[in-house]
């Protein structure tokens, strides 16, 4: 993938850079998906139209969201097994960045745990509540040592 600079030259995009906006987008369409109950298809449309898809790793922008979509349950058994309250309970922002976050860490091993978890704090830091990166923190911590237990020891 590549962006213009102010010069109008290409530059290749950072991958990190474009992940992270993949999440954003992954959020947002998730966040979308739980309180209009959208298909999967429709969800990825709307965020094509989105202004910073442009910005975002659209593999694995698709890679991610679909994961996510396909398991959902599983995921919220994980969460469940570690956060304090039901999943109703929980904003519907901070249910979806913890579905995110789980997803990495079970699913996709090439991601180290603490990136998983880093992104899921930062994504709550820019999307949820006052203080609910905390929360996101430490459900994610525990996620993390339940499903990767030899790399969380290190």
């Amino acid at each position: 993938m590549s962006v213009s600079d102010t010069s109008g030259v290409q530059k290749k995009a950072k991958p990190g850079q474009s992940r992270r906006k993949s999440r954003e987008l992954v959020l947002k369409a998730v966040y979308r998906g739980m309180i209009n109950a959208s298909e999967l298809r429709q969800v990825m449309l709307d965020a094509q139209d989105d202004p910073d898809f442009t910005k975002a790793d659209e593999e694995y922008f698709k890679h991610l969201l679909a994961g996510v979509t396909e398991k959902m349950p599983e995921l919220d058994q994980e969460i469940m097994a570690f956060a304090d309250r039901p999943l109703t309970e929980l904003s519907p922002v901070e249910h979806a960045i913890l579905r995110i976050a789980s997803y990495e860490l079970k699913f996709d091993l090439s991601i180290p745990y603490r990136v998983a978890i880093n992104e899921g704090v930062e994504l709550a830091k820019l999307y949820g509540g006052t203080d609910g990166h905390k929360y996101i923190n430490g459900v994610l911590d525990k996620v993390a040592a339940s499903l990767r237990p030899q790399e969380f020891r290190r």
